[in-house]
């Protein structure tokens, strides 16, 4: 380990999004796994839970305990439920360390939304302004030298990045958007359900949380950010046969006359130096197995002078962009490194 290099423990590193971040960090330049944690697994190897990781990761799972932890590591990864974040992080923050938090609880900065849409006690008010919103491409220079980053949930990230350039520009009508969205079985999380059983979703797809899921508040807080006036959404998830990623698809009423390329243009301006969203060329739209294993969203647009709607179309790796990925992305820039550190490498195909 160089004398940069920095060490990373990750909470709840049993389930798919630890899983994830142990893969994409044991390939970074400057960090290093030094510690996994789990409330229910302490005292075994991690390789018990994950065989992949025989003879490559051989750390003991460990309890939850913040001064534990920070003799150990330097920054925190929260890869756990809805619940788990708003009382630890304000431990994990007196301990001096820094932590970025892969589940919803720092996300929405009015605690009493966040119990409406999740069902559950806030964190307080102090460490909901203490957290940075992640989205790295829109809110990456916020993140350099924060103690906590919020990451986005994959859903809003795939929308958000597809959407924030023509609502920023004025050039689509908030109050007409609405969002269809397809995601892969690993969204859901390594627990057993019925609504996840191998013989309930192959050959299927269903919608679910219609106009209840609780990315909504999220997607419509950012977007009034952005748009700086209340925005509504209509949004819609479906759950495909798939393990891994996300298609969300939006429509929208243009203002004015733009056409596919025009969109295209702006959103190419927009995102330029920003290494990991890529624009699609005029008549060709994204596909979940092109960014797949990988930290890209792709961008597709088609502007309908007929119905005076744009279709706009995101792909992300709901595991990577969609979780771990973007974490890590926010761990570059808010120490100040290379946005792109430990994520280079080409989506798998096919």
């Amino acid at each position: 380990m160089s004398s940069d290099t920095i060490k990373a423990a990750i909470v709840g590193a049993t389930g798919y999004g630890g899983a994830e971040l142990i893969r994409l960090l044991q390939a970074h330049p400057h960090a290093e796994v030094s510690c996994v944690l789990s409330s229910s697994n302490s005292g075994t190897p991690l390789s018990e839970s994950f065989a992949h990781l025989t003879n490559i990761m051989d750390l003991e799972l460990e309890a939850i305990e913040p001064a534990a932890i920070k003799a150990k590591a330097d920054v925190v990864f929260l890869a756990t439920p809805a619940g788990v974040s708003a009382e630890l992080t304000p431990k994990l923050l007196e301990q001096g360390l820094k932590v970025i938090d892969l589940s919803g609880d720092l996300r929405l900065k009015d605690g009493a939304l966040y119990e409406k849409w999740y069902k559950r006690a806030p964190a307080s008010a102090e460490v909901l302004e203490q957290a940075v919103y992640g989205l790295s491409e829109v809110y990456g220079e916020a993140a350099a030298g924060r103690s906590a980053i919020s990451n986005p949930g994959c859903f809003p990230t795939a929308t958000l990045l597809g959407l924030i350039p023509a609502v920023k520009e004025g050039w689509i009508d908030p109050s007409t958007i609405i969002i269809d969205a397809k995601t892969g079985v690993s969204g859901a999380g390594r627990g057993t359900g019925l609504g996840t059983h191998y013989g309930e979703i192959n050959e299927s797809v269903k919608a679910y949380k219609v106009n209840a899921h609780q990315h909504i508040p999220e997607i419509e807080q950012v977007l009034g950010e952005t748009a700086g006036r209340e925005v509504v959404i209509t949004f819609t998830t479906h759950l495909i046969p798939m393990t891994r990623g996300i298609l969300s698809t939006m429509y929208a009423s243009v203002s004015g006359s733009k056409s596919t390329q025009d969109f295209i243009e702006l959103y190419e301006s927009f995102y330029k130096g920003r290494p990991f969203v890529r624009i699609r060329k005029n008549g060709t739209m994204p596909a979940t197995k092109e960014v797949a294993g990988s930290n890209y969203c792709d961008i597709g647009f088609s502007a309908d002078e007929r119905t005076g709607r744009v279709t706009i179309v995101s792909a992300i790796d709901n595991m990577v962009k969609g979780a771990a990925g973007q974490a890590i992305q926010n761990l570059n820039l808010m120490m100040g490194w290379d946005e792109a550190a430990g994520l280079n490498f080409i989506p798998m195909y096919p």
